[in-house]
């Protein structure tokens, strides 16, 4: 597929602020070089998240990052964007931030019984690119933290995008519940286009497939928020 990319519409800062949260809690890809430290690389032992608008890693006590972590290093982190459809011009957009790790105590991991180091990156330099070459722009990085941007459109999407591949089960007792059907008649759920509004909830059941848009009776103002309007409301708003 090719997308044309010679008149995407300028944005203002605003938007450049909102662009570079989303990437940050949806990126497609992450690239990690840490000053000094070759091995300390994401892999399958070290997961990244967008906590409140700050990168932070969840690693083993003895991995190269933690260790990293300890001794403040230099580091320049790249995420490749995830939003949107693959091929959308959305996905060309890439974010680049630099900064210095910092790792915090370590604490009992909550699904076993190792623990782990959380790891931080205080970042120093934030830059908003695309894969095109185009030349980037300086985004606040300050501003990444703001609580307006915590609902942001990746964070949306990566909690629909969860929620479809992690709870699927109570996703069906939902719609079963919710609509009536016998639970072993509804083979599949999947949100879509979820909002601090509302969410569009598609299923396949026996007869075909279904799709009802969900309301919210408020506006969620934070991740928590939404977490409850959504499992409270996915019962009762597809009667």
């Amino acid at each position: 597929m090719t997308v044309d990319r010679t008149n995407r519409p300028l944005l203002d800062p605003a938007e450049h602020v909102a662009l570079a949260r989303s990437i940050l809690s949806c990126p497609a890809s992450v690239g990690l070089v840490v000053d000094g430290c070759p091995d300390a690389v994401l892999d399958d032992t070290v997961g990244m998240q967008d906590a409140g608008g700050t990168p932070t890693f969840s690693c083993p006590t003895d991995s190269p990052l933690a260790a990293a972590g300890q001794e403040r290093r230099n580091v320049l982190l790249t995420l490749r964007s995830g939003l949107g459809e693959p091929g959308s011009p959305e996905r060309d957009h890439r974010l680049t931030l630099a900064g210095r790790l910092r790792a915090h105590a370590a604490e009992a991991c909550a699904c076993c019984d190792a623990s782990r180091v959380r790891v931080t990156l205080e970042v120093d330099l934030t830059l908003l690119g695309t894969e095109t070459g185009e030349a980037s722009v300086r985004v606040p990085s300050d501003a990444l933290r703001s609580p307006a941007h915590h609902l942001n459109r990746g964070y949306l999407q990566r909690s629909a995008e969860h929620a479809g591949n992690n709870h699927q089960d109570e996703l069906r007792h939902a719609v079963a519940t919710a609509t009536g059907t016998p639970l072993p008649d509804v083979l599949g759920v999947t949100l879509r286009d979820l909002t601090s509004t509302g969410v569009h909830v598609h299923w396949v059941d026996v007869d075909g497939g279904h799709v009802a848009r969900v309301e919210f009776p408020r506006a969620a103002r934070t991740p928590a928020e939404l977490g409850e309007l959504l499992r409270r409301e996915l019962h009762s708003g597809l009667r």
